[in-house]
């Protein structure tokens, strides 16, 4: 399983959490929601939490989301291109 497969795994696994709370009437904030997802991926998103955390006002779930596997997509694009190049 490659990385890009591991984080869209992730997210889908934390939506299925959010979705269990929300059955057993376990309100989580919307506000809360994109920070609980940065914060539970690994070490090496470090740099792109504080980059979303400090670089704007307001997060949105969907943006969080959307910006994170925009990027994880991108990374892999990347190091496969790199690997190719050799």
């Amino acid at each position: 399983m490659n990385e890009c497969e591991l984080f869209k795994g992730h997210i889908s696994q934390f939506i299925t959490i959010l979705n269990d709370l929300n059955n057993v009437e376990v309100q989580i904030d919307d506000e809360d929601k994109p920070m609980l997802l940065l914060y539970s991926l690994s070490p090496l998103y470090k740099f792109s939490r504080e980059t979303l955390i400090y670089g704007r006002n307001k997060l949105s779930f969907k943006d969080v989301k959307g910006h994170l596997l925009s990027k994880d997509k991108l990374d892999n694009k990347f190091s496969s291109n790199s690997k190719g190049d050799r």
